[in-house]
């Protein structure tokens, strides 16, 4: 079992997952397909949730299981994803002989608590969906969830109309210690501008971490989508000030899209600005680059002016990395972390870092507004002590 990319006439991508003799696993096809189109999913969602189920149908091969008596082992497959390093589980590894043996409890963990959970939840939508369409039997779903009415729940939180309904927990789920964001230092990101060799590649460091955008995002943009004027009326927008509009196209030649399915409008500070300004100036110097409506092109190699693809971006951010001696490659992602941190840390709303970094869950913005050890100190040095709130109460 191995997780594909299709490429449909229309141009759209997703991802699904071959057997052995490299036939489409229907169950799971019509799961990543739905996904796909029926929820206006993201390709890289279906990536991930293909190279997921992957797992789970190559465990349950390699047990001697059909994927409906996996789910009956549900717990048993958890230990597998826990102990079983690439040599049992990968797609090409000999996890099947008998003689293969796994580290167990005790040992390293092959794969991180939030990694399995991210699996487990793949697996879960892929039953879940097979049930709906009468693909498997209704049994399965309890066996994953604990099913429940609300009677217990306060009324605020429940239906307007007041009459109980259902929710599903999962049953399946480890317990993820809570880290701090993995996020690029701000004197990582100055390093990494001073690395920085073209103007562009300044800009695209600065959209990420300035901006939060994905590199997806920042590949997809259009010139038409900045708006770098004080008033921009006359160019048909009424958001005042510097700023940028992220719209999802998929019909990007270089297959970079937004993620979120709503457009959303970003404030640029006046170091994007400036960024942008000079990035102007290098761009006029490629002729080949003028006509191009992208705003992120390739300037110095590959086909000129054509727009970057989005491996492109963690190619240069490594390079850069090496130039500024730093112990490790930043990644885009860590850039977008940094922004969304510093949003929060400058007192910023959840529901600002939300908007701005555009999560179609609030709660996926959480994660940045758990104050640091600097903050904690800070709060409880600025409260007064016991003698000086008696003198002031005199």
């Amino acid at each position: 079992m191995r997780a594909f990319a299709v490429r449909l006439p229309s141009g759209q991508r997703y991802w699904t997952v071959l057997d052995g003799d490299l036939q489409v696993v229907a169950v799971a096809d019509a799961f990543l397909r739905h996904q796909r189109f029926g929820r206006d999913g993201a390709e890289s969602t279906t990536k991930a949730y293909a190279h997921a189920i992957a797992l789970f149908l190559r465990w349950c091969a390699r047990t001697g299981r059909s994927w409906q008596a996996g789910v009956e082992q549900f717990a048993s497959f958890m230990t597998w994803l826990a102990h079983a390093g690439p040599s049992a589980s990968a797609a090409d590894g000999d996890g099947a002989g008998p003689g293969v043996l796994l580290a167990g409890p005790g040992a390293a963990p092959a794969r991180s608590a939030s990694r399995i959970n991210g699996v487990l939840t793949a697996v879960r939508g892929m039953v879940v969906h097979a049930v709906s369409t009468g693909a498997g039997p209704a049994g399965l779903v309890p066996l994953l969830y604990e099913v429940a009415d609300d009677r217990d729940l306060p009324g605020q939180a429940r239906g307007e109309d007041g009459r109980m309904a259902w929710r599903m927990r999962a049953r399946h789920r480890l317990r993820e210690p809570e880290t701090a964001v993995d996020r690029a230092s701000d004197e990582e990101i100055v390093a990494l501008l001073g690395a920085c060799r073209p103007a562009r590649d300044r800009l695209i460091v600065l959209l990420m971490a300035r901006a939060g955008l994905r590199r997806g995002e920042v590949c997809g943009l259009r010139r038409s989508d900045v708006h770098l004027l004080a008033d921009s009326r006359r160019l048909g927008c009424e958001v005042a000030r510097a700023h940028l509009h992220v719209i999802r196209r998929e019909d990007n030649p270089n297959g970079a899209w937004a993620k979120s399915r709503r457009e959303r409008v970003v404030p640029l500070d006046f170091l994007v600005v400036q960024a942008f300004d000079t990035y102007e100036f290098e761009r006029l110097r490629v002729p080949r680059a003028v006509s191009s409506d992208f705003l992120v092109v390739n300037l110095f190699r590959g086909q000129i002016g054509a727009p970057m693809r989005t491996d492109a971006i963690g190619e240069l951010l490594a390079a850069a990395s090496r130039r500024a001696a730093l112990d490790a490659p930043i990644s885009p992602h860590q850039l977008r972390h940094a922004c969304g941190s510093n949003v929060a840390d400058a007192g910023a709303g959840i529901d600002v870092v939300a908007d701005l970094l555009g999560h179609a869950a609030i709660t996926s913005s959480q994660v940045y507004v758990h104050p640091g050890s600097s903050r904690l100190r800070a709060a409880v040095d600025a409260v007064p002590s016991p003698r000086e709130r008696a003198g002031d109460e005199r």
